[in-house]
């Protein structure tokens, strides 16, 4: 109860935070949309605290545990040569798919952001599949079976911060155009932050890909007994081949396919373990009641404290992820319209989110439900729980394509990351220092090969996190010494007009200090750990970062916070024009700088009509690079369109969710043309228009 009451009263300030913030935008209010909106914000926290109140306070009875009467031993090898026949095969088919959807890329928008031209549902499975990690079902199986659906609380708490996001960051990001986030901390603040930023979420980001390599190797290291080094080396090649080729394209189409296959084969095994023990009930009555806790301890076992979790992942990891992480920005980047995004996240969050939970940890929920009905050893290792349920429920070829969505959630995560990187080595290192005049080819060329480079460095941080005793330690052991500096800046940059950039740059250089600090003296964390023992160390010089290795996100957040508010009012305000489009209550000056002229965000009108090719491409307009198209006057009146308006130019076939689109400017309107008509130069006619289907119609959307 104490753990349950804790998330809902912090997490309750944030989301109200965030709320005032919408408020001032006008999505949210009393009527209309700004009324469905509150609405459906409100609606996604009541669903999380009605099912969490549920599992943590009702009254539930258990089976009780039956002794395993089996031989016990694991097999050397699971599964059949069928199975990995299919998980080769889908490598494969990752290859394909990757390589097919990314030919056609020609310059950095279309290689970072696809041209910003796909619909929600797009973006909403492809983040499905970067979300869930690359380390998610062999880290959240064996917290699964040691703890239960208590390993459900890193993926139902985003709703804290969905009004900040999705209300307050996201259109801002949207409209200003900035192409990283470290980009952004420069035009908030100097070219000093920005540099501290961008080293910052270099590491954080490249630490990242080796420990999803490092995740994938040890996965073929227990399936098949291969070295993990070699085998993360066959992932990063096939990640590297698909992503340099391709860009952002390449990765949201492959990680739509992965995003499926890993939805529907994760249900498969939750389905199939339910069915073994004879439907939910007698599987629900097998599973622990300690298992069924939404908050299994509030601070006494060190290795999982919900208090720990809580500011570990739902507020410094979930905060990173989704505010600061390049790959899930461009994600949202990639929407045609920030309606669009927030349409994406709404999904995430209420829908698919919850599911992700329950197919990562699943696996881990049968195998101790297996367990307490004697199907399987009380002595199954937890870190092989996963496995050991998956062969034991699966058939051959079954089993195999549960490997292959084992495949699609580790590589999903190391293509997005990819990816990022060579956006921020890109935009931040190279073009701002090194060559500022470079042509678009130019750094087509820089991106692709800082991808391959990415991946290289990847593979040689691999022997460096097989150091570290599990999985789990060696993603916390990295990302605390950068997360909390990077989260509490971002954050007082976005919503805090008054924060400085010298206070800026001292929470970034100060917070990370301090906290690194704490890896080689855990001790002064004790004041922050709310209760939770320190846990044993290991040995080697990093040993501290196993203690309050959850505990440190908290001390790192406040350490700076404290840092960035006493030297805020010790230090002379930025200028408004420093703020302007980039803080919260100036999303109207973002606005106008996307479009070219003022504007505001609505639903506009919608018409089709029919396609013409000009004879010449118009020069790109505005902040957005649009080109210029021109429409009849029948057109441009159903439209309620003027000269400088911004339009959403597609396919009618829906199903297609923005690949034959773009954003277009709307230009002096064809002379005497009756007729809803619209004139596109050759290369928009090119992007939009198929071959052989010339004479369709496509959808006209107004923007803003």
């Amino acid at each position: 109860m104490e753990a349950f009451l804790y998330q809902y009263g912090v997490g309750a300030v944030l989301f109200t935070a965030g709320l005032v913030v919408a408020r001032h935008h006008g999505y949210v209010g009393l009527s209309g949309r700004g009324l469905r909106n509150l609405l459906l914000t409100l609606g996604a926290v009541g669903i999380f605290f009605t099912l969490q109140a549920y599992l943590q306070l009702a009254p539930m009875t258990e089976a009780p545990a039956r002794a395993f009467d089996g031989e016990g031993q694991r097999p050397a090898m699971l599964g059949a040569p069928l199975d990995y026949g299919i998980m080769v095969a889908y490598f494969l088919i990752i290859l394909a798919i990757g390589t097919w959807f990314g030919r056609r890329q020609k310059s950095l928008k279309d290689f970072f952001f696809a041209g910003q031209r796909f619909s929600w549902w797009w973006i909403t499975f492809s983040l499905v599949a970067t979300v869930v990690g690359s380390y998610s079902f062999v880290k959240y199986s064996q917290v699964g079976y040691r703890y239960g659906l208590g390993s459900t609380q890193s993926y139902t708490n985003d709703w804290i911060w969905l009004p900040l996001l999705v209300f307050g960051w996201l259109p801002l990001l949207y409209f200003s155009r900035v192409t990283s986030i470290p980009e952004y901390f420069e035009r908030r603040f100097d070219r000093r932050v920005r540099t501290s930023v961008t080293a910052l979420l270099l590491v954080y980001l490249v630490g990242y890909v080796g420990v999803n390599l490092f995740t994938m190797g040890k996965v073929l290291n227990i399936l098949l007994g291969w070295p993990v080094w070699p085998a993360a080396i066959l992932v990063a090649a096939v990640s590297a081949v698909y992503v340099t080729a391709g860009g952002q394209t390449s990765v949201i189409m492959t990680d739509l396919f992965q995003g499926v296959m890993l939805l529907v084969t994760g249900l498969l095994l939750l389905g199939l373990g339910i069915t073994y023990l004879g439907g939910f009930g007698e599987f629900w009555q097998h599973l622990p009641r300690g298992h069924r806790l939404a908050f299994p301890n509030f601070n006494e076992d060190p290795s999982f404290p919900a208090i720990g979790i809580f500011w570990q992942d739902a507020f410094a990891n979930t905060a990173m992820f989704y505010f600061l992480n390049q790959g899930v920005i461009m994600r949202f980047l990639s929407a045609r319209s920030p309606r669009e995004g927030r349409k994406a996240m709404f999904a995430v969050v209420l829908i698919l989110m919850p599911v992700a939970a329950v197919v990562v940890a699943g696996g881990g929920w049968v195998a101790r439900a297996l367990v307490q009905a004697g199907a399987l050893p009380a002595t199954l290792d937890s870190g092989e729980a996963f496995f050991v349920a998956a062969a034991l429920l699966s058939r051959p070829g079954v089993f195999g394509l549960i490997l292959a969505a084992m495949t699609a959630a580790l590589m999903s995560t190391v293509d997005t990351l990819i990816t990022a990187v060579a956006a921020i080595a890109v935009n931040d290192v190279y073009r701002p220092l090194i060559r500022p005049d470079a042509s678009e080819k130019e750094l087509l060329r820089v991106a692709r090969g800082t991808a391959l480079g990415v991946t290289l460095l990847g593979i040689l941080l691999v022997p460096v996190f097989m150091s570290f005793k599990t999985i789990y330690e060696a993603h916390g052991a990295f990302t605390a010494a950068v997360t909390p500096p990077l989260v509490v800046t971002l954050l007082l940059s976005v919503f805090w007009r008054r924060f400085t950039r010298q206070a800026a740059l001292w929470t970034l250089v100060g917070g990370m200090a301090a906290v690194v600090v704490s890896l080689f003296i855990p001790e002064v964390i004790r004041p922050f750990a709310h209760g939770v023992p320190m846990g044993e160390a290991g040995s080697g010089l990093l040993a501290g970062a196993s203690q309050y290795k959850f505990m440190r996100a908290f001390f790192g957040v406040v350490v700076c916070t404290t840092i960035g508010v006493v030297t805020t009012f010790f230090t002379r305000p930025e200028p408004e024009e420093r703020q302007r489009g980039l803080v919260w209550g100036t999303l109207e000056a973002a606005l106008e700088k996307f479009k070219g002229a003022p504007g505001r965000e609505s639903e506009g009108e919608t018409i089709v009509a029919q396609p013409s090719k000009g004879l010449l491409e118009s020069p790109l307009q505005g902040a957005s690079g649009s080109p210029v198209v021109r429409l009849s006057m029948a057109a441009a009146r159903a439209l309620n369109a003027r000269p400088g308006d911004l339009l959403y130019l597609a396919d009618q076939r829906s199903w297609l969710g923005g690949l034959r689109s773009s954003h277009a400017v709307a230009g002096e309107p064809l002379p005497e043309e009756e007729g809803l008509l619209v004139e596109l130069g050759p290369e928009t006619f090119e992007a939009l228009v198929a071959r052989g289907r010339e004479g369709h119609l496509i959808r006209i959307e107004r923007l803003f």
